[in-house]
Order: C-alpha cells, then sequence, then structure tokens
C-alpha cells in the first residue's frame, strides 16, 4: 500500500476537463455553426467555472483543471480566477484534438500548440497533461518528457500511480489513472445528434460512493473527472458537495492536485 503524505490511507484528486466549446467542436467541425450546441461549452465557461470555484472555496479545496490552449485564449479572465483559487492548470491539448498516432507531426504541433497559449495567457508551464478522450501515444509520451512534464493523466491501467517507461527503456511520466466510472461525461453528456439517458444525482453518487469505499480500502487514488459544462449545471454542484462530503467523512484522505500527487508519488519511489 502506498504511503501517502499526512499518514493518508488514500489520495483524492478532483479534475475538472475546461473544454468549453472545444469539446464540440472537436467531435464534429460542423458544430461550429450549431450555436445551440456550443452554448453547452460556453455555459461551461461562463457560468460552470464561477459555481465550481465557489464550492471548492467553501471547503477550501484544492482542484486540477486540465484546459485546452484554445479555451485558455478565449477565457481568459477564468484561467486567472482558476490560478487565484490556487489550484492547478494542466495541459490538455489546443483544440480538445483526439490523438492520432499514425500523425506524429500532427501530435507535435497540437501538443506545443497548446503549451504555447497556456503559456502566452497566463505564463504557465504545466506539470501535467490529459489526453482529450483519454487515447495517448509512443509519440505523446515523449513530448511529455520532452517538455518537463512530471505526469499523464490519460490511461486505466491501475488505481495507484505508475511510471511510464518510453519507447527507448528509459524513464518515463508519472501516470496518475482514472475510469470512466468516475467522469461526469458518461452520465451527463447529451446531444441531439447522438441522443442518450441523463442519470440522476442518486445514480452517479451511489456509483462514485462505491468506487470511492473500494478505492480507500484498497490504499489507492480516487481521480474524479468533471466536466464545468455538467457538473457547473445548478443540481450537479449538489452533487459535487455530496461527494466531497462523503469523501471528508472517511478519515485520513489526502485531497491534492495532480502536481502533488505525482510529486509525492515519484518521492516515494526514489525512497524505496
Amino acid at each position: 500500500m502506498m504511503k501517502w503524505p499526512n499518514n493518508a490511507r488514500c489520495a483524492v484528486m478532483l479534475t475538472f476537463d475546461f473544454d468549453a466549446e472545444t469539446l464540440w467542436l472537436s467531435r464534429d467541425p460542423s458544430n461550429a455553426k450549431k450555436p445551440g450546441t456550443l452554448s453547452q461549452g460556453i455555459y461551461g465557461a461562463v457560468r460552470g467555472v464561477p459555481e465550481i470555484l465557489k464550492v471548492l472555496k467553501s471547503y477550501d479545496l484544492p482542484a486540477t483543471f486540465f484546459v485546452p490552449g484554445w479555451t485558455a485564449e478565449k477565457y481568459v479572465s477564468r484561467i486567472e480566477e482558476i490560478l487565484a483559487g490556487g489550484h492547478e492548470i494542466g495541459h490538455h491539448g489546443y483544440l480538445h484534438e483526439w490523438i492520432d498516432p499514425d500523425k506524429p507531426d500532427e501530435e507535435r504541433a497540437t501538443f506545443e500548440r497548446g503549451l504555447e497559449a497556456l503559456d502566452r495567457v497566463a505564463g504557465i508551464r504545466p506539470s501535467g497533461y490529459r489526453s482529450p478522450a483519454g487515447e495517448t501515444s509512443p509519440t505523446l509520451m515523449g513530448l511529455l518528457r520532452e517538455h518537463g512534464l512530471l505526469y499523464d493523466s490519460s490511461l486505466m491501467t491501475d488505481v495507484m500511480p505508475y511510471r511510464h517507461t518510453l519507447a527507448d527503456g528509459s524513464a518515463g511520466p508519472v501516470e496518475l489513472p482514472w475510469h470512466w466510472s468516475t467522469d461526469d461525461a458518461p452520465y451527463m453528456l447529451f446531444a441531439v445528434q447522438t441522443p442518450r439517458p441523463m442519470f440522476t444525482n442518486d445514480h452517479i453518487f451511489q456509483v462514485w460512493r462505491d468506487e470511492f469505499d473500494a478505492i480507500y480500502e484498497w490504499g489507492g487514488l480516487f481521480n474524479l473527472v468533471m466536466h464545468p459544462q455538467f457538473t457547473g449545471r445548478p443540481s450537479r454542484t449538489l452533487l459535487l458537495r455530496r461527494m466531497i462530503e462523503h469523501v471528508l467523512s472517511k478519515p485520513d484522505v489526502w485531497i491534492a492536485t495532480g502536481h502533488d500527487v505525482a510529486t509525492a508519488w515519484s518521492e516515494a519511489e526514489q525512497a524505496k
């Protein structure tokens, strides 16, 4: 079992993929002509993020926001508010583009364009990266090391952090795993083109609670993945509060940013 800081039994990450309109533009470029569809992403920026920041502030908790470069360029004031709240900002591509391992040059261009945007907008050199749609590639892992990023949070291989091994056999970034069951999108995302049912807060809470309770017993990392355009909706912020209060009801839980979790794991790795 991992020895977490403060003798905690498990670690918890509250993460938010602040995609805004890029979620819809990357899924289908024709959505650029569909203001109704894009308005879901706009809601996440203009209302969702501020409401989520209020919730986090009320519990004095840190979070990690993974932000595409396009979003950072359009919503500069929101980036400033996230940073002012003491939260971490991670890299999330440029336009939420999905990884294509057959096009390494495009991967590099997209990755570096997103990095440049975060740096230009707010002087951010992120420690971590999350790939849109949870896909990655050997090229991408190499880019993370080349640009000095500490961790990735794109894969579902474990419930414990682990170290990537790159194609040349050398050590890569730390992986902070997640899973679809603890992502809000499968329960809340709705599109007219691909309609699917939305789930109640009770249903989602039961899944998240049970997953957290099991990871707590295992001593692992509970990585909750949310999106301001979904969890920032009025009733869904109540779900966020409910989940936070359940986590806080357990003794010896460490809630931290991705940077701090990856740093703690790296230090424990070196101490072995």
